[in-house]
């Protein structure tokens, strides 16, 4: 694959993890790996190689048994970041200077987007979130209590199954958080 498809500086590649399922950048000449796109990347053209190579395209149903007769539940999210995010950088941005003011604008614009316009959470994060899981339309997977920051494990377990979120500020930044329940559940509910 080369640099001009993926936006990547020269050397770089887009490989997917076997334990964690997910895109990560590798070089192989110097053996460099990470979540986070090296320095000198085009975020708009690897935005567009991620989002017609890595995204996620709705959940199957088979991933649904994994949760069922436990205490943990399966969310998806859309971050955004800011300066002030505990890292303030992501595979859409090397280095992430905007405020929180800004952040918190542009994150309502997305739950605007999904209220009024009836746009997905899943879509809207597979391009425009700040978390590695936009490569999964946001799918976080399953987790438990004690898995995440507190606030967003908080808001995530008093979600109905197929809510999404009002906004959710942790040290990571901006969230919109969507439970998913069983395959065919609709999604459209809304927790503000």
């Amino acid at each position: 694959m080369s640099s001009s498809e993926t936006g990547l500086p020269a050397g770089w590649e887009v490989r997917r993890s076997n334990t964690k399922n997910l895109p990560y950048y590798f070089h192989p000449e110097t053996k460099d790996s990470r979540w986070e796109p090296p320095a000198g990347t085009d975020p708009t053209q690897l935005k567009e190689y991620m989002a017609q190579n890595h995204s996620s395209k709705g959940i199957s149903a088979s991933t649904f048994n994994q949760g069922k007769g436990s205490d943990r539940i399966r969310c998806a999210h859309l971050l955004v970041k800011h300066r002030d995010s505990r890292r303030p950088a992501s595979w859409r941005e090397a280095k992430i200077t905007r405020s929180y003011e800004e952040a918190r604008t542009q994150i309502d614009e997305y739950d605007r987007m999904i209220k009024q316009e009836g746009r997905s959470l899943s879509d809207l994060a597979t391009t425009e979130s700040d978390c590695s899981s936009a490569r999964k339309g946001g799918d976080l997977g399953f987790f438990g209590r004690g898995d995440m920051q507190k606030e967003f494990e908080d808001a995530a377990f008093k979600l109905e199954e197929g809510q999404i979120s009002a906004v959710v500020s942790t040290a990571s930044g901006l969230h919109l958080i969507q439970r998913f329940g069983p395959p065919g559940t609709a999604g459209s509910s809304r927790a503000d």
